[in-house]
């Protein structure tokens, strides 16, 4: 095995822990024999407990690291700062900047993983803070692909300065073009409207900026409506309207799941349109699931971290784990590293060309 990619796994982290994480890594290493190697992270005995049920064991490509400390969902990210060096959380990052792994996957608490993240990784140069972005499905994607929209931020920061919209911009828009091989991705501002006038002055400066900005296919204000049309590839918003949209996306997909699910057990005549219409409704069912497009990035970090939804299901978690590989192998930071510092070289020409004024 010639220099496979190495994961880091915090296997304690969200709502069931080992449960879920340890059979997802199971069918990601069936999935790529060759080319992955896991290390788990966690409480040694729990994980090979884990690994016993499902008929495995530590090997060359799945090793173990025990860690004595577990983050809690509900724990403040200052307190698991402080108090717990020893996390799985903590240990699974510090294996990625020692460099014996490549990517890091956790499902714990986002707060703790951003702020923990940030101290031990560090954010890119040029770059102020990490943003949270992930994939939706839009009318352009299907079952099969795993095209959506990108959106962030997603809650990694409540207030965002004009400035800092802007780099989201920029490293939405490279790992867009790193990762689907979209040589200009459109990426959108997102607003109340899409004419000019509208939009606070956070928003209305951003646009300026993006306006003035060659490197990015900036096409303009985007509704919350488009965040599912596919008219951008990517869309930009501040952590607090970003999250309260996606948590509105996902109640909405279980909303129709189940108002489909009443509507054909209601009487026997639905029952049987129900069974006619059974493989249309799994087709909709699986375009519409979230965990196919579980795996939010950690984006402006030197290294690559992923974030899981708390409460995946194995097949969500295999995902994340995708996301991580996919990243790797695109060598995202890296990228975003380059295209920010030729936008700050070429800022610094412009105000180096700009007359002086007395």
């Amino acid at each position: 095995m010639d220099h496979p990619i190495t994961i880091a796994i915090d296997a304690m982290g969200g709502d069931q822990g080992p449960r879920v994480v340890v059979p997802a890594v199971l069918r990601t290493l069936a999935r790529y024999p060759d080319r992955v190697r896991i290390i788990l992270v966690g409480d040694q005995k729990l994980l090979r407990r884990s690994l016993r049920l499902h008929r495995a064991i530590e090997s060359e490509r799945l090793l173990i690291h025990h860690a004595s400390q577990v983050v809690e969902m509900d724990e403040m990210p200052s307190m698991a700062l402080r108090k717990k060096k020893d996390s799985s959380m903590r240990v699974s990052l510090n294996l990625v900047k020692s460099g014996k792994a490549q990517a890091c996957v956790s499902a714990g608490n986002t707060g703790a993983l951003v702020a923990t993240a940030k101290f031990v990784l560090k954010t890119l140069p040029g770059i102020s803070r990490p943003a949270i972005i992930t994939q939706l499905p839009n009318m352009a994607s299907d079952a099969k692909a795993q095209a959506g929209t990108r959106v962030l931020d997603l809650g990694a920061n409540v207030d965002s300065s004009p400035e800092r919209l802007f780099q989201f911009a920029v490293m939405g828009s490279v790992l867009t073009q790193a990762v689907e091989g979209i040589e200009k991705p459109r990426v959108g501002l997102l607003n109340i409207g899409e004419e000019q006038i509208k939009g606070n002055e956070q928003v209305k400066e951003t646009a300026a900026m993006l306006s003035q900005c060659d490197a990015i296919n900036y096409i303009g204000y985007v509704e919350g409506d488009d965040m599912f049309t596919g008219v951008a590839d990517v869309i930009v918003t501040d952590g607090f309207v970003g999250n309260v949209a996606l948590k509105a996306a996902e109640g909405s997909a279980k909303l129709i799941q189940h108002l489909m699910k009443k509507a054909f057990r209601k009487n026997i005549f639905t029952k049987i349109s129900g069974i006619i219409v059974l493989p249309v409704l799994r087709l909709l069912r699986k375009s519409i699931d979230p965990a196919r497009f579980n795996g939010a990035s950690l984006v402006g970090l030197r290294s690559i971290v992923i974030k899981s939804h708390g409460s995946t299901s194995v097949f969500g978690y295999y995902h994340a784990i995708r996301v991580a590989i996919r990243e790797v192998e695109s060598d995202v930071p890296q990228r975003i590293r380059h295209q920010v510092e030729e936008l700050l070289k070429e800022e610094q020409g412009n105000s180096d060309s700009s007359p002086s004024v007395e």
